[in-house]
């Protein structure tokens, strides 16, 4: 330190003067947490709360309101892809997510996907909008449906339907069978041998 550093310190801590006492008050524990924290306390508890739903909010790539959602895991034949891609199976429920928000999207997409799933539904339509009418991102819902429809384990294939279907604004999903559609589909084999 250079002596102009240090005159200028000594001239700052000139009116300085030492504590009286080195003792911390006791605390009298009449503390009462303020609205703010108790308001961060109830969100950080809701935060901990288990959510089964494990679909994604980060990033997204955007697609465009005229892209293709494609989507097939290994395995699936690529007959029964042709088929899904060109709308050929009977479409057992569908969901319309028109003009929901992310969060409700979100929701709603999962929990049908599990409820159609657990009752044995394989294939679905899902009416998520093309986005051209959204500014200033166009296909939000659509491109967050792609990315939540392919994190789905039941998810076998998906594809953008057909014109008549819903076109760019929908998709078919088609799910893998159930637990019981397995073991049902295992014992019709068996007898066949």
């Amino acid at each position: 330190m250079s002596s102009d550093e240090l005159n200028d310190f000594l001239k700052e801590m000139a009116d300085v003067r030492p504590l009286t006492h080195n003792e911390i008050a006791p605390e009298t524990g009449d503390f009462q947490p303020s609205l703010a924290q108790l308001a961060r306390r109830e969100a950080a508890e809701q935060a901990m709360e288990f959510d089964p739903n494990y679909l994604s909010t980060e990033y997204v790539d955007l697609l465009k309101p005229d892209d293709l959602i494609d989507y097939k895991k290994d395995g699936v034949q690529e007959g029964v892809y042709r088929n899904l891609r060109l709308g050929k199976y009977q479409l057992d429920a569908t969901l319309n997510l028109l003009g929901k928000n992310l969060q409700e999207a979100r929701k709603q997409l999962f929990d049908f996907i599990q409820d159609c799933h657990q009752r044995g539904i394989r294939t679905l339509l899902i009416h998520h909008g093309t986005g051209r009418n959204s500014k200033p991102h166009p296909a939000i819902l659509k491109s967050y449906c792609a990315k939540w429809i392919s994190q789905i384990p039941a998810v076998l294939a998906c594809h953008t339907a057909q014109r008549h279907h819903g076109g760019y604004a929908a998709s078919y999903v088609l799910l893998q069978k159930n637990q019981q559609q397995k073991r049902d589909n295992r014992e019709r084999h068996s007898k066949r041998l």
